[in-house]
């Protein structure tokens, strides 16, 4: 049915394109210069390397949504803190300076959490997947130890814990309490 109803928009054609492989492949349509591949509907990248770039670039790594919640309890629990400061090594997502205590919140995916569901290699370029990710995972032991040897105390706080926020909460107030 949506195969039908895609045939019938205006300015669709139907092409066979070749694959890395040299076969083609079947069920391909160019709608407005992009092309679509019914089977798994994907859709190739209509931007040059350049602008794909810039996008990837404007996408920065705070103030996600597990970051937002974290400071959210660590705030209702009556401590205030400081966000990535550029003074300390990898910018902890949350910095307690009179303290001396740093917070990282760490997506489950892309800091490979230990044991979590979420921590799965994508099955397509596995190869640079498992690069990409078992770098995070150093740089993340990297950046603990430098913190640690400067004497501050780190906490990370994984996307998953999220899902009991009573727990959660005792933890950080056992991490923060003198």
């Amino acid at each position: 049915m949506f195969i039908e109803r895609l045939k019938k928009l205006r300015g669709v054609k139907k092409y066979l394109l070749r694959g890395l492989c040299g076969k083609p492949q079947r069920n391909t349509w160019q709608i407005n210069g992009l092309y679509l591949a019914i089977r798994g509907f994907s859709v190739t990248d209509h931007l040059n390397s350049d602008r794909r770039s810039l996008n990837m670039a404007a996408i920065h790594a705070e103030d996600t949504g597990p970051e937002m919640a974290v400071r959210k309890i660590v705030h209702s629990l009556g401590y205030r803190y400081r966000l990535h400061d550029p003074n300390l090594p990898g910018k902890p997502d949350l910095v307690f300076p009179s303290r001396q205590k740093a917070l990282f919140v760490h997506g489950c995916f892309w800091h490979r959490h230990t044991g979590c569901k979420r921590a799965t290699i994508p099955k397509t370029r596995t190869d640079f997947w498992q690069t990409k990710l078992l770098a995070n995972a150093t740089r993340d032991r990297h950046v603990r130890y430098q913190l640690r040897k400067m004497g501050w105390k780190v906490l990370t706080v994984w996307q998953c814990e999220l899902k009991k926020p009573a727990r959660l909460m005792e933890r950080l107030n056992e991490f923060l309490a003198d």
